[in-house]
């Protein structure tokens, strides 16, 4: 028991600010003698975990494996939720997560930090897809055909005087945030309320999910919008889709 914690001690030296150490930098950050720490960086090596460069050691691509079990295990917004909760506390804003269920968008999963919208959001909500950063990554991913079927069965109204409920307008900002790859919305669900989405890809490449930082008018400008909270946006998708690869 005590060699398996000490192992894994080892393995937890590395991390994003520390992808390769010497042998002496592993033993001071796993708190044991140089002697065991080479012995379990040997074992590891060995195992295909580890790999050796000169007199630096870093994990492998294969250390993954370890989670596979617990990873396989988990559902879309069990995976999700950790994501979530570090992208809303870095931002300190409102961060969500939704499928697309026919014309609307259902939250499957939600780190809220305040009330932004007169109406409640909890998992299981549903808003117009159409009208919402998430609804639009979603179906901006959607085949053409099946887009334009969606578009036609949903009802399209102005929810504030900045909704685009024109079909022909909608399809042109579809096709413009399958382009670029995120959607924002600026008070179209709901005035004073504005959001950044981004689409969530599967193991297939299929969009499964997205997800979206929402804030309020007076809290942030839509350049903020783009040029501080999309970025991290972003790179959280990207951590989704990795762990997804995995499932």
């Amino acid at each position: 028991m005590q060699s398996l914690a000490r192992g894994i001690a080892v393995i937890r030296t590395f991390d994003a600010e520390h992808p390769e150490l010497t042998l002496s930098e592993v033993a001071r950050r796993a708190e044991m003698p140089a002697a065991a720490a080479r012995r379990f960086l040997r074992t590891l090596e060995t195992l295909g975990y580890v790999r050796a460069t000169g007199r630096s050691f870093a994990l492998t691509p294969r250390i993954l494996e370890l989670g596979f079990s617990y990873l396989s295990a988990l559902s879309l917004p069990e995976v999700m939720q950790p994501h979530l909760e570090r992208l809303s506390r870095a931002l300190d804003e409102s961060v969500s997560a939704a499928v697309l269920t026919e014309t609307e968008i259902v939250y499957v999963a939600r780190v809220p930090t305040r009330r932004i919208m007169t109406v409640g959001i909890t998992i299981g909500t549903r808003f117009p897809a159409y009208a919402t950063s998430m609804g639009r990554a979603l179906l901006a991913a959607l085949p053409e055909e099946g887009q334009a079927a969606l578009l036609r069965e949903s009802v399209l109204s102005a929810l504030t005087p900045h909704t685009l409920a024109e079909p022909e307008e909608l399809a042109a900002e579809l096709a413009r945030v399958r382009a670029q790859g995120w959607a924002l919305v600026d008070g179209e669900l709901e005035a004073g309320l504005r959001s950044v989405a981004a689409p969530i890809r599967g193991r297939d490449g299929r969009v499964v999910a997205a997800i979206n930082v929402s804030t309020s008018a007076s809290r942030e400008t839509v350049a903020r919008l783009r040029e501080h909270h999309l970025p991290q946006l972003l790179d959280t998708a990207a951590a989704i889709e990795a762990d997804l690869r995995l499932l």
